[in-house]
């Protein structure tokens, strides 16, 4: 008898969830279908703030990805993406009516975030101002999850809960997109909530500090102001880019390894290389690009490689010039999946590099970069001024790129080839800036939103040659670069 009585409150407890549902589901799906009914003559003023968020999406998401928006309205964000498959999803019929006017070649699908029936994988799902006003978070993420490759990039943004009173007396004047009553997650709410759903956040960061169309004003206030301090706080919408989080991919067979070698007047070190370089994944490819060395370098490798015939090797003369030039010629020419850097001085063990190859190789990471400032050096490893310049741009690089960065300039960094195509292809948003290659590099990978992972090495004393940087030209020239950078990547 008492288990019944149990059985019948559990019972009634669901189903009075399940209506609470319901009710709350059937109020907004007639609140949306409502304003849906009214776009064409309602004379807001959010227009602005819509436009804008559509500038940083295009940011975020490249065109020809097949891209999902869950909570699509009237499809204009998904279709000023230029998917390659685009796919909006909205439970309200009267926008759906409208998004297909408006777009007809995408797919519009009316469902309940809450209950999606999707087979597809999309390479970036958004949600833009729709978490604030879910019943369950948690339950929609979790519904997202199988339409989500290891690579796939959730992208959301969401009201900041400052902004709660003045967004509530403008939708009172009827200057705003009206809105039922609101979660107002924070950052660390949905962080939290993502994490549940097995998520991780890559980064997060504020948007859009002034929402009204005021010439001048509100592009200087929304491109650069909402990004320093302290006038972020004040920002409206928080956007946060997330991915599933990392686990071992299941390959049919290990990858093949190209370590690329700049080697420019670094004729001692060649046989240290050979000597001390592990096997890493299916076979390790050695690419050496010498670079118009006045020692004997070239020959040197080139008696080197033929006393190791059982190592994979290429062997390129450098046409141009540059530590940038020759790495983008040997990830041209590299035959594995898996690129490496190291640097030919040695400075950087080799014997270290599968454990840049285990990060990457796990799903860790997407992007690995060394870092030389975290366990001492050796004394005469890296002069006092050069440390204070690495020091100045690793904070200088965590704050444009929202991830931590703690050593811009190690040689050796990590990627997949595929990834490292994909930045090749899109160079053009930066241009061919960098002689160094290792910002190139970093602003692709942030670019793309790869999650970059760091691995600390302890940074060795040269043992033969001398440096080729040039402590005061180069030093002016990255900086040249952080500034370029900051336009391109950091004030869009």
């Amino acid at each position: 008898m008492l288990k019944e009585q149990l059985g019948m409150m559990k019972a009634g407890r669901s189903s009075g969830a399940e209506a609470a549902h319901e009710n709350y589901r059937q109020a907004r799906q007639a609140h949306w279908n409502a304003f849906a009914r009214s776009l064409d003559t309602w004379t807001g003023w959010g227009g602005y703030y819509h436009r804008r968020l559509i500038q940083v999406y295009q940011f975020l998401v490249g065109p020809g990805q097949r891209v999902l928006e869950i909570g699509c309205a009237q499809g204009d964000l998904l279709a000023a993406l230029q998917p390659g498959v685009g796919v909006g999803v909205d439970f309200s019929d009267a926008m759906l009516r409208r998004a297909r006017r408006r777009h007809p070649e995408l797919c519009f699908i009316q469902a309940d975030a809450h209950d999606l029936s999707l087979n597809e994988k999309f390479d970036v799902i958004i949600l833009s101002d729709l978490v604030n006003d879910l019943w369950d978070v948690q339950t929609v993420f979790q519904q997202i999850a199988p339409l989500a490759t290891p690579r796939t990039r959730i992208i959301l943004n969401a009201y900041s809960r400052l902004w709660e009173p003045p967004l509530a007396l403008a939708q009172w004047l009827g200057l705003s997109q009206p809105t039922l009553y609101q979660n107002w997650l924070t950052v660390e709410d949905i962080a939290g909530l993502l994490s549940l759903a097995s998520f991780e956040v890559i980064r997060h960061w504020e948007e859009i500090l002034w929402p009204l169309p005021m010439p001048f004003f509100a592009a200087f206030a929304n491109r650069y102001l909402a990004k320093v301090w302290p006038f972020k706080h004040l920002a409206l919408t928080n956007f946060i880019v997330a991915q599933p989080q990392p686990h071992r991919e299941v390959l049919a067979k290990e990858p093949l390894v190209s370590v690329i070698v700049p080697a420019r007047n670094e004729a001692g070190n060649i046989a240290d290389i050979f000597a001390r370089l592990p096997e890493m994944g299916r076979g390790t490819e050695l690419v050496f690009v010498e670079g118009h060395s006045q020692d004997e370098t070239y020959a040197t490798i080139e008696k080197v490689m033929s006393v190791h015939p059982e190592r994979q090797c290429q062997l390129l003369r450098q046409i141009g010039t540059g530590k940038g030039d020759a790495v983008r010629l040997g990830f041209t020419q590299a035959s594995g999946e898996i690129l490496m850097i190291l640097d030919a001085d040695l400075t950087v063990p080799p014997e270290d590099l599968p454990r840049f190859y285990e990060v990457l190789h796990s799903g860790k990471g997407e992007f690995v970069n060394g870092v030389r400032l975290i366990y001492p050096m050796e004394k005469q490893a890296m002069r006092f001024l050069n440390l204070v310049g690495n020091k100045f741009f690793s904070l200088a690089f965590s704050w444009l790129l929202g991830q931590s960065i703690k050593d811009t300039l190690c040689g050796t960094k990590v990627l997949w080839k595929a990834d490292y195509e994909r930045i090749a292809a899109n160079r053009v948003y930066f241009g061919d800036f960098d002689p160094f290659g290792d910002f190139d590099l970093l602003f692709g990978a942030a670019k793309l939103n790869l999650k970059i992972v760091e691995v600390p090495i302890r940074y060795r004393e040269r043992t033969y040659g001398t440096t080729n940087i040039q402590r005061w030209k180069h030093g002016w020239l990255l900086l040249k670069m952080v500034l370029f950078a900051a336009g391109r990547i950091k004030f869009v």
